[in-house]
């Protein structure tokens, strides 16, 4: 989509909604002149709930809306009708959003499944009508309670994007293209660094019943695990993907020699998440269709001991070979 925002951090203040308040009523019939009291209870106030889309992409919403406000309970009646409940105020967010309370830095809850819920506010309660207090030698009561105010927090909302297979390699290894030549995405393509600022998620769709989502993470460097390069912010989303995908640019494009870069981009989940390294993984030798790459694979091979795929993304050379081979790596 042009103009797309992907935003995936937001901040909310919430607050559901207060209860109602009880009343104080008496009956008032022909032939009744002293009726009891008949004052009805206030409604409750709504409940904040996020719930996982999968149709949703972004925080986007959130992050031009972060005042969020359920709808308070309606007050208690006469005849002892009850107020009217507050509705509840569902706000959708993608799967794989985290949230915390802000304030506490507690973990409230991790949406992943689509359809969970996760009540994060609740609303005030109703209050009582007169009609609680009548006794024997109470016929007359006038009190009755205001409604309880609702629950408000600070939250703070993290997404960790949930795909099967991430992308990942330095700056200018030719993920998107990549990406491009094996899905359905339009990422952002230029010959420079840092292109993608944001990750990009693509579809490759095997036959009706299977399809596997990949991510391009944006491009790390070194240090990237101390959070150089936005690293963490890259880095994170990583952590829910089932297999991985090194994209090495073989042609050595920037002067580094891709064994480095291989050898590198394993320190860096190293350090961040050790177990990352236990996950499947595939190797791409992308860039064959350059000179430089041919010269440099048998080198990358004799230092890392790995056989890697070879492709090209801007000329797709590979790519039905890697489509093949990431179904096997996942399914």
């Amino acid at each position: 989509m042009k103009g797309f925002k992907f935003v995936e951090t937001a901040g909310a203040d919430i607050l559901a909604g207060g209860g109602g308040n009880g009343c104080a009523s008496f009956r008032r019939e022909k032939y009744v002149p002293f009726g009891g009291p008949d004052g009805g209870d206030g409604g409750r106030g709504g409940h904040i709930i996020l719930q996982a889309d999968p149709n949703v992409d972004s925080l986007i919403a959130l992050y031009y809306q972060p005042r969020q406000h359920a709808e308070d309970g309606g007050k208690g009646m006469g005849q002892k009708r009850h107020g009217r409940n507050g509705q509840d105020l569902i706000l959708k967010v993608p799967c794989g959003t985290v949230v915390r309370d802000e304030t506490t830095g507690e973990i409230l809850g991790d949406l992943i499944t689509p359809g969970e819920q996760l009540m994060v506010a609740r609303g005030g309660k109703g209050g009582l009508g007169n009609c609680h207090w009548k006794t024997s030698i109470h016929q007359a009561p006038l009190e009755h309670t205001n409604g309880e105010a609702g629950e408000q927090r600070r939250l703070r909302l993290d997404v960790k994007i949930v795909a099967d297979i991430g992308l990942i390699g330095f700056p200018n290894a030719g993920k998107s293209t990549l990406l491009t030549a094996i899905s359905h995405a339009h990422p952002k393509i230029a010959a420079y660094p840092f292109t993608t600022l944001q990750p990009v998620i693509g579809t490759i769709q095997y036959d009706t019943f299977t399809r596997l989502k990949l991510v391009d993470i944006p491009g790390l460097i070194q240090g990237a695990h101390t959070g150089a390069g936005l690293g963490h912010t890259f880095l994170r989303h990583v952590e829910r993907t089932r297999g991985l995908v090194y994209v090495i640019d073989m042609a050595s494009s920037d002067g580094r020699h891709p064994a480095d870069d291989y050898a590198t981009l394993r320190d860096e989940l190293r350090h961040y998440n050790p177990a990352l390294l236990q996950r499947p993984a595939l190797i791409v030798a992308n860039k064959m269709d350059l000179d430089p790459a041919l010269e440099n694979l048998p080198e990358f091979m004799a230092q890392t001991g790995q056989k890697p795929l070879l492709v090209s993304g801007l000329t797709r050379r590979g790519t039905d070979e890697l489509k093949s081979a990431l179904h096997k790596l996942v399914v």
